[in-house]
């Protein structure tokens, strides 16, 4: 694999190890976050370049990676004499590992595609972990040719990397991961209330469900930490809502209901309202558990 010039843009929890990965891998890397501290840490501790716009970062690479928390973020990174689309080059591909909107996400990729590039939609799934292990699932919506091209790069953060469609279907693909994600985890939290309600070794009764048809993902990374009510890591409560409206969103304009969706949804907001803004979205557990007691 030759070495390439990239550009990476947000360096939040997941960004930040993700670029690393590139760097590490050999690659030169030009970051860029609205957290200068942020930029410096990451150059002092991967080496690279730091940018002091979107425009400078995208200026000369073939592959420019953006993290971002919204489509908000999104259309300020891209747009204007300091945006994305004012460096990126003609020929280069931007990977956008935002969860973001149908809407945006196709909006971007038709501006890339007139200016003589790619986009490609790729949110993730694996959370912080995920990222820092380079095992993360992605789900890729765009041209073939610009999947090609980038797959092999992303693949250096990634266990799993999948061409779903044309643009908007890694963003599809997504929501129905988050749909089904929100459902079990408001399960876990109802089921490990229950357990624990019911006077039982609740590490014991995990460890069961574990080996049966109950296990998943959410059991077997947050089981714990719901029972220990510990939240002060991982995807925040109102990232997962604004996931869950986008969800919303796209099953409105397709006429899908999504009622388990709506419910855990209101429940986030309940959270927050206790006070839970910056938990982890597992923290429905002491929503469950401030209901059986109240």
């Amino acid at each position: 694999m030759s070495v390439e010039k990239f550009a990476f843009i947000g360096l939040g929890r997941m960004g930040y190890p993700m670029a690393g990965h590139l760097r590490t891998a050999g690659h030169q890397v030009t970051v860029f976050d609205i957290f200068e501290e942020t930029v410096d840490r990451w150059v002092a501790e991967h080496g690279g370049q730091a940018a002091s716009s979107p425009r400078e970062a995208a200026a000369g690479a073939s592959i420019v990676f953006t993290s971002l928390p919204a489509d908000a973020h999104l259309r300020t990174a891209a747009y204007g004499d300091d945006g994305i689309f004012a460096g990126l080059e003609t020929g280069a591909v931007w990977v956008d590992h935002t969860t973001a909107s149908v809407v945006v996400s196709r909006e971007l990729a038709e501006a890339a595609t007139n200016q003589g590039a790619g986009f490609l939609d790729a949110p993730v799934s694996g959370g912080v972990q995920g990222a820092v292990n380079g095992g993360l699932t992605i789900m890729v919506g765009g041209a073939d040719e610009s999947v090609t091209r980038a797959l092999p790069f992303i693949e250096l953060y990634a266990s799993l990397a999948t061409h779903l469609g044309p643009s908007g279907a890694g963003q599809l693909t997504k929501m129905a991961n988050q749909i089904c994600v929100v459902g079990l985890c408001q399960a876990l939290a109802e089921g490990l209330d229950f357990a624990e309600s019911a006077g039982l070794d609740v590490a014991q009764v995990i460890s069961v469900m574990l080996k049966g048809s109950s296990t998943s993902w959410q059991m077997e990374n947050r089981a714990e930490t719901m029972l220990a009510g510990e939240y002060d890591f991982g995807f925040a409560t109102p990232l997962m809502q604004k996931d869950i409206a986008l969800c919303m969103e796209a099953a409105r304009e397709m006429a899908v209901p999504l009622p388990i969706t709506s419910m855990v949804g209101q429940f986030l907001a309940d959270v927050e309202r206790m006070g839970g803004q910056g938990w982890d979205w597992s923290s429905l557990m002491e929503r469950q558990r401030s209901h059986r007691s109240g």
